[in-house]
């Protein structure tokens, strides 16, 4: 007697398929095939942490996955000294910045492409190919040809480095690990290692080394193949995938099928085939206990439409029982997919109660598990989950096949996932403000043309580039622009509802707001425009990145000498101190130019900005309210009132403080443009006699200037022209 046994893909509790591959032509060349029974497969969720233990697993990767990956190979951590600031009487300081060299495993078989890498949860390269911090980066596909990495054989020695073939990895030079607490990161990786889906049994083909053919085509978007044994990672998938999986032995060896198409019809006559051995017996029906089967079927995946994170679906029916038939797959599916298996698991289980048996002639030979029959005089469609020949007959083993109803689309639920922006190239603006001290400081604002922009290293040179010295990494990204019309000048003393400005801003992600007038009044939303301070009570979106400025307070902290009219494409820049780095600057760089470097991760050379420093942090306030009046022997009386960048605010009506070693003030009579007469008081008001008058040809007529003379500079002179 001979006898050909071949079964479908195992028992799951509720249902025929997903437990375990049955024997195929006895034990040995299943167990050498797949591996021996109860091996165990991948799990859900044990991609998502990075490994670094001697013998860890690393998963085959087909399609389309997120996976943290395993650390192969690194080198200690690099300590970095930075040396800023200091020089003549200036304290200077020591930073430290450290960065790791490393490599991370990602599939145990070759792969076309790296995509999108996270470090702890956060981007740190883009779908563009663009990286959020600096690093060092190649990638080594896995391919039998791949060469030993540079750094890895530079640091192991020649001849002592592996350049693990077959091994899918990543190797980081010198990432910066100062965003990540000074460690390395705990890294995942979108792998792409085929082109597109992938079917169940191209993935058991590659498994098996090609021992097992495949007619499938249900296909997943990726898959994480790791496990004791080949037939571990098949079976996790067919706990999942609809009942019609099968192998079944062929001419050319082992497939893995599935009953897609048209039903075989089978005629009525064809029944029967043993009746003369076993008596008037045509079909042998059974029914599984409905308190057997499950009412909810949920599936737990990695949903695509989320990043990759762990996803899940459900199904249920109606009824009072509980029982829950819960199916993890390590595979990445769309939510309408996944729904769509767990739809199709909960229907095939109720269906596959109803099973049975038929025998028929040997001329029915060519049936194979896995295909589907539809008997005549039956409107049921049923599955072959079994053949047998047994002296000529064939004994058929079928399971009830279900009818699907359409399927309502599912979702994959909301992610909170990190915009990935380009971080593009960096903008730099140096420039002076008024100051309290007696340095000079330069500030840097730096931002990017790319909402995306983070960060850039900057140096700084005060001999035009001859020596270049480490300034640091920038602040956070701050508001600048430039001015899109021109702007006419306006007076300081009151608010300035007339001049409207109009900036556009270097990228989308900026904004300006408005604010109250209580809010100016304490310093609230202050600009450079040009050389000008000025602050803006109102801010409107008139376009893409530009804004509409209105409700002005103009030349503020000193500056009234720069309220002119100002030109389209001036430098506009919110004065933010958290968004500014400050350089102190060594006595003496008055007239000096300050060199700027500044080189991001999206510049392809540094971004080079210059400034004549002209020493505004050191100069006085210019005095205001000048005075002129003639006395009654002719002299002219000249008076001002004194300001001080030391205090400002008149709250206790008494004199702010000087904030200079000593009150001097240099008086200028002009002719025109030219001075012909200067004089240097010690005090706010000085007696033009009617004899200088005379010499100096003022008479009837009075051009003057008063400057404040402080301790390290002079202010900006103040001119009053008046009749007399």
């Amino acid at each position: 007697m001979a006898t050909l046994v071949l079964t479908t893909v195992g028992t799951l509790v509720g249902g025929p398929v997903g437990g375990a591959i049955g024997a195929l032509i006895g034990n040995r060349i299943d167990g050498a095939l797949l591996g021996p029974a109860g091996g165990q497969g991948p799990r859900l969720g044990e991609l998502a942490v990075q490994t670094s233990a001697y013998g860890s697993a690393i998963p085959k990767l087909f399609g389309r996955m997120r996976v943290a990956g395993t650390v192969i190979w690194a080198t200690d951590l690099k300590e970095t000294a930075t040396r800023s600031g200091g020089g003549k009487g200036r304290p200077g300081g020591t930073g430290y910045s450290y960065s790791a060299s490393f490599a991370v495993a990602v599939s145990a078989r070759a792969v076309r492409r790296i995509g999108r890498i996270w470090a702890d949860g956060m981007l740190l390269r883009g779908a563009a190919g663009d990286w959020k911090t600096v690093t060092g980066y190649r990638f080594h596909d896995g391919g039998e040809d791949q060469p030993v990495d540079p750094l890895i054989a530079a640091v192991e020695g020649a001849g002592q480095a592996p350049a693990y073939r077959g091994l899918a990895y990543v190797v980081f030079e010198d990432l910066q690990l100062a965003a990540y607490g000074n460690r390395i990161p705990s890294l995942s990786f979108e792998v792409e290692a085929d082109d597109g889906p992938v079917t169940v049994g191209a993935i058991a083909a590659v498994l098996s080394d090609g021992a097992i053919a495949d007619a499938t085509g249900t296909a997943v978007l990726g898959y994480a193949a790791s496990g004791d044994s080949v037939r571990g990672a098949i079976e996790t998938l067919a706990r999942a995938i609809p009942l019609t999986l099968t192998l079944a032995t062929m001419d050319d060896g082992l497939v893995l099928a599935e009953a897609r198409g048209t039903p075989v019809a089978l005629p009525d006559m064809a029944l029967g085939a043993s009746v003369g051995l076993r008596g008037d017996l045509r079909r042998e029906t059974e029914y599984r206990a409905a308190g057997t089967l499950p009412d909810e079927v949920t599936l737990g995946y990695y949903a695509v439409e989320r990043d990759y994170q762990a996803g899940l679906q459900r199904a249920r029916r109606g009824g009072p029982g509980r029982r829950v038939a819960a199916l993890d797959l390590p595979a990445v599916l769309t939510a309408d997919a996944a729904k769509a298996i767990v739809e199709t698991r909960l229907a095939t289980d109720w269906a596959a109660r109803r099973t049975a048996v038929i025998r028929l002639p040997w001329r029915w030979l060519r049936l194979r598990p896995g295909q589907a029959m539809r008997l005549e005089k039956d409107s049921t469609a049923w599955g072959v989950q079994a053949v047998t020949l047994d002296r000529m007959v064939i004994e058929v083993r079928l399971t009830a096949l279900a009818a699907m109803a359409d399927i309502a689309p599912a979702t994959a639920g909301r992610a909170l996932a990190q915009a990935d922006r380009p971080h593009g190239a960096t903008r730099i603006l140096p420039f002076e403000l008024p100051g309290t001290d007696s340095g000079a400081t330069l500030w840097i604002a730096a931002a990017g043309d790319d909402a995306g922009w983070r960060q850039a290293v900057l140096e700084g040179s005060m001999d035009g580039g001859a020596t270049l010295d480490p300034i640091g990494r920038t602040a956070p990204a701050a508001v600048i622009g430039r001015v899109a019309a021109a702007t006419a000048a306006a007076g300081t003393a009151l608010f300035d509802d007339a001049t409207t400005i109009e900036v556009v801003l270097a990228n989308d992600a900026m904004l300006l707001t408005g604010c109250s007038d209580a809010a100016l009044l304490a310093g609230a939303n202050l600009a450079l425009l040009g050389e000008e301070l000025i602050q803006f009570g109102r801010a409107e979106q008139v376009g893409v990145r530009r804004f509409r400025i209105t409700r002005l307070l103009r030349g503020r902290q000193g500056t009234e000498a720069a309220t002119v009219t100002h030109r389209a494409g001036e430098d506009f820049v919110l004065v933010d101190p958290a968004r500014l780095v400050a350089l102190p600057l060594a006595a003496g760089a008055t007239g000096s130019t300050a060199l700027v470097l500044a080189t991001g991760i999206g510049d392809a050379a540094p971004v080079v900005a210059r400034r004549t420093i002209i020493g505004t942090a050191l100069r006085p306030y210019s005095p205001v309210h000048l005075r002129a009046v003639r006395t009654g022997n002719g002299d002219i009386a000249l008076a001002w009132i004194r300001r001080s960048r030391a205090g400002a605010a008149w709250a206790d009506a008494v004199d702010a403080p000087l904030g200079e070693e000593a009150e001097r003030y240099r008086v200028a009579i002009l002719a025109g443009e030219r001075v012909v007469r200067t004089v240097e008081v010690t005090e706010p008001r000085w007696r033009y006699p009617l004899a200088m008058q005379a010499a100096d040809g003022t008479a009837g007529r009075l051009r003057w200037s008063v400057t404040q003379l402080g301790t390290a500079a002079a202010s900006l002179p103040r001119v009053m022209d008046v009749l007399v």
